[in-house]
């Protein structure tokens, strides 16, 4: 059986986990390690089983607890080259498992596949994890457009955790500088509500039973404008399964995946 953990996603920090069997594979880790550790409790999720934790990009809402972590659990760090670069300063002796870009990288029963997106970083990357049991799970958050390559890299997903940054009217009348407001709305900074609703439509398929909206604004957002404006493109597409919201302050339970029909074949 494989389980999605969103441990809290926002500006302030990201981490998401997936487990299956026992073992368990971080995706980013933008809390301290006490941090982290106390939410996977809350959750009844068991760090003993760590085998890696997956980094999107370098930025510290992202990567602030993985060194620590890492070095704790004697795990791997998986990045793209850019992103490995850029944490220079936090890495020591830790080991790192490159992410090149559009290829499968195995460990135990997680298999992960990095695809480039647009943002202001070094090497930013969405991410996929297939598991043994064929459930796929797909993270993209940070990325200021969809480009053919994630929504390539984003396709027949069992679930997917999806950024709804902002809500364009709230980020045109927040309190931000216009300089700031550009860079969040450019191609390198975050999906809107309306985006992630237009991307979450055309990813959809039969097999998708969950979409989780991350990495939401605190000032220009708020978890019903996200719903709002998702939830209806997903109906009209036809999705059956559940729409989660992330929060920022505290985990969402547990999340148990199934791989449908078509992702069963297609692992064959």
């Amino acid at each position: 059986m494989t389980r999605l953990f969103v441990l809290g996603s926002g500006s302030r920090g990201n981490c998401c986990a997936l487990e299956h069997d026992g073992s368990v594979l971080l995706i980013d880790a933008g809390f301290s390690a006490r941090e982290i550790a106390r939410r996977a409790s809350a959750v009844g999720l068991a760090l003993d089983g760590l085998l890696g934790i997956a980094l999107t990009h370098e930025h510290g809402d992202h990567t602030r607890g993985a060194a620590r972590l890492a070095a704790q659990a004697k795990v791997p760090l998986l990045t793209a080259l850019g992103t490995w670069d850029r944490l220079h300063g936090l890495r020591g002796t830790l080991r790192h498992l490159p992410l090149p870009l559009l290829q499968e990288v195995g460990l135990g029963p997680f298999t992960v596949r990095a695809g480039p997106t647009c943002h202001d970083a070094a090497d930013p990357v969405a991410l996929v994890v297939r598991t043994a049991d064929a459930t796929t799970v797909g993270v993209a958050y940070d990325l200021g457009r969809a480009t053919a390559a994630t929504r390539y890299l984003l396709r027949n997903l069992t679930a997917l955790v999806l950024e709804a940054n902002h809500d364009d009217l709230l980020l045109r009348t927040s309190s931000y500088p216009p300089v700031v407001q550009q860079r969040i709305a450019g191609s390198a900074g975050h999906l809107s509500n309306r985006a992630a609703a237009e991307l979450v439509a055309e990813l959809h398929h039969p097999g998708l039973s969950v979409v989780v909206l991350a990495h939401l604004s605190q000032e220009c957002n708020t978890a019903a404008d996200a719903r709002a404006a998702v939830e209806p493109a997903l109906k009209r597409a036809g999705f059956r399964g559940t729409l989660y919201v992330a929060e920022q302050d505290a985990p969402l339970p547990a999340i148990e995946l199934k791989a449908g029909p078509a992702q069963l074949a297609l692992s064959l």
